[in-house]
């Protein structure tokens, strides 16, 4: 190693033989780097995990436009709107169809009594809602009396209720009142509002949350006239429809707010990204006590070298060279960790979690960034020095 890295800088790697000197404090070193890069993958895993899952729903619906109640943050926050402002929605020139979403929440009890929350959506059988092809082949299904398909990445759900409605024998279940017949399932993904997805006709719906009517969807999805403008449609709507009860936004647009609220306006995206910053700070300070307490104890060694007529450069350059084996060796075994760390949460809690390039690549360029500012601060003392005062 060293001489690797007398060709790689050029020089005796004073900085490498300085920190490999105390073996012990250089292993506690690399441990806290690797332990600040630990904590960052996973709040960023979090964090992505969150916003992807807030996507999901919206991905496979079959929709341009999605128009919603003005109070409408996420999903599944969304008031009721009148269903009237589908038909006056339809009268847009451009607009190709219009088809109404109920949303609502039911718990799905297992067989060890806990409890799956399901984020429920109330469809038309008749019209295609969602891009998906295991919902549309059980659209008919969905046409008799309190049916269901539901989600088969629903965290935590009983395997043996996924075995049964696999082998074609449908699986029930009690919820507000109602006995529901799951005949099929799809595939769409928990998140952290619920743990899964239910999808029930509009009919079966409306009994299962009685206090609901017919002519009030939480939301109404639009397709647009092919070679349409979706941009020019949706500002048609805008302008059409009235703005004290609804709001206009494209797909795109709306998983944007959804994602934007959540992650900076609910507690669990300000957790997330609070845990950034402490795991930045971590690190910052464990690399500026190893690297103080080690100018501290060649202060005389430097001293020398100040004396003799070497620049601050220099100083800087040897403090550097240790901030940046810090930052290396101490980034490889926190990826490392924290892929296995994100297999384990994917397949624990069913959460979208996974390793992205960009991700990986910034958080080295953070923990370099970490680690060469510690340093810098750590010379300060250097830069103040008076050889003779040193001695």
């Amino acid at each position: 190693m060293t001489e690797l890295l007398t060709r790689v800088f050029g020089r005796l790697p004073i900085g490498w033989l300085q920190l490999i000197h105390n073996k012990v404090r250089f292993a506690a070193a690399l441990a806290g780097v690797a332990f600040a890069n630990i904590l960052v993958f996973m709040q960023l895993g979090f964090l992505g995990s969150l916003i992807t899952s807030i996507s999901l729903p919206y991905a496979q619906m079959n929709a341009d436009i999605f128009v919603s109640a003005s109070d409408m943050n996420t999903l599944s926050d969304g008031s009721p709107m009148p269903r009237q402002r589908m038909f006056e929605a339809l009268a847009v020139s451009g607009v190709k169809s219009a088809t109404p979403l109920y949303f609502g929440k039911i718990e799905w009890k297992q067989p060890d009594g806990s409890i799956r929350t399901l984020d429920t959506f109330g469809i038309d059988p008749a019209v295609v809602t969602f891009n998906n092809q295991a919902i549309n082949a059980a659209l008919d299904e969905l046409k008799i009396s309190d049916r269901a398909i539901v989600d088969r990445g629903t965290r935590n759900a009983s395997p043996a209720a996924f075995r049964q409605i696999e082998q074609g024998k449908p699986y029930t279940f009690e919820s507000k009142g109602r006995t529901l017949t799951v005949t099929n399932t799809f595939r769409m993904g928990g998140g952290f509002a619920a743990d899964g997805y239910l999808i029930v006709s509009d009919q079966t719906f409306l009994r299962l949350f009685p206090s609901r009517a017919a002519g009030a969807p939480n939301y109404i999805l639009l397709k647009v006239e092919p070679g349409a403008s979706i941009a020019e449609v949706a500002k048609a709507l805008q302008e059409k429809l009235p703005r004290y009860d609804t709001v206009v936004r494209t797909v795109a647009e709306a998983v944007a707010k959804d994602q934007s609220f959540q992650t900076t306006q609910r507690p669990v995206g300000l957790v997330f990204g609070f845990g950034i910053v402490i795991g930045i700070l971590v690190g910052m300070i464990i690399v500026y006590q190893v690297l103080s307490t080690d100018v501290a104890d060649h202060i005389r060694e430097y001293a020398t070298f100040k004396a003799i007529g070497y620049p601050q450069s220099f100083f800087l350059s040897v403090v550097f060279e240790e901030a940046l084996i810090l930052a290396v060796l101490g980034f490889i075994p926190g990826f490392i960790i924290a892929l296995g760390l994100y297999a384990v949460v994917a397949n624990v809690a069913s959460l979208p979690v996974a390793m992205t390039t960009m991700r990986a690549v910034g958080v080295f360029v953070a923990t370099l960034a970490m680690c060469t500012i510690s340093g810098a601060i750590a010379t300060r003392r250097l830069a103040k020095a008076d050889p003779a005062d040193l001695f």
